[in-house]
């Protein structure tokens, strides 16, 4: 996500840590809940515990809070480390279900929430990891 010196971070905008802890809790809750989401929450571990602060400090960095997760992990390298997981379409969907139930639940802001969800969106499909996808052919790459 793209920042200028006046503008407010999206991490700000949406209302910081506080707000992170909760999209990342709602987030797992609708995973551990939603049919649909079967797939994807067998992806995990049993124990969510340190899945989730690893997304906390992956967001809170993402969305131009402190750099949390670089310090410890190094570059993203998102689509890299979910290799191991076949990630198709419908995998895709369960999780931006998820995610946009969340963001509805703990993102008060229409504006911020429309955001952040356009930049999950990206980073949702770009995380696709099965034959014919375009970004895969060079065609698409997440902003």
């Amino acid at each position: 996500m793209s920042e200028t010196a006046t503008e407010i971070s999206i991490f700000e905008r949406i209302g910081g840590a506080v707000t992170l802890d909760r999209l990342v809790e709602a987030f797992y809750g609708h995973m551990d809940k939603l049919p649909e989401a079967k797939k994807i929450r067998d992806m995990h571990d049993f124990d969510l515990g340190p899945v989730k602060v690893v997304l906390k400090r992956y967001l809170s960095e993402w969305t131009g809070g402190p750099k949390l997760y670089s310090p410890e992990k190094g570059h993203p390298r998102l689509r890299q480390r979910h290799m191991r997981f076949p990630i198709g379409n419908a995998d895709r969907d369960a999780w931006l279900t998820c995610m946009r139930k969340a963001l509805a639940e703990t993102v008060a802001d229409p504006a911020a929430r429309a955001e952040l969800d356009a930049n999950m969106t990206k980073l949702a499909d770009w995380m696709r990891n099965q034959a014919d996808n375009p970004h895969d052919r060079g065609e698409a790459r997440p902003t």
